[in-house]
């Protein structure tokens, strides 16, 4: 079975520590790729050989916020093709319109209940790859 790479950007470690918690729960043979901000990202992302097959991207962080960084993924000829999962407590149709525009696969809400998490992820990437 080929390992699947899942990459998560946020800047606060216990929502990195919570999502890589619910990739573990997860059926089938997943990495997580973590930064905790959006240059971190693009840094790492520029010299991994395998790239992820979704990022999940947090919205709210300092120096480069998750607008910028999609901005710089879609930019990028190598990065442009993974679908990237825009991932938030709150998110308004505008916000959810502008995030589309700018080459978001989804979204997903942070949710309150995080044994929740695990079956929120693998909708937000269509269920693909679990047995």
């Amino acid at each position: 079975m080929d390992t699947k790479k899942i990459m998560i950007i946020d800047d606060d470690s216990d929502d990195r520590f919570f999502f890589r918690d619910a990739l573990s729960k997860m059926q089938g043979a997943i990495e997580c790729m973590e930064a905790s901000g959006g240059k971190e990202a693009l840094v790492l992302l520029s010299t991994e050989a395998q790239l992820p097959n979704f990022i999940f991207l947090d919205i709210n962080m300092p120096r480069m916020d998750g607008r910028d960084c999609l901005k710089q993924l879609k930019g990028n000829e190598k990065l442009q093709n993974i679908p990237v999962i825009v991932y938030s407590t709150y998110f308004s149709e505008e916000s959810v319109n502008e995030f589309q525009k700018l080459g978001a696969l989804s979204y997903l809400n942070k949710p309150t209940d995080i044994k929740k998490l695990p079956g929120h992820i693998l909708d937000a990437i269509g269920g693909q790859w679990v047995v």
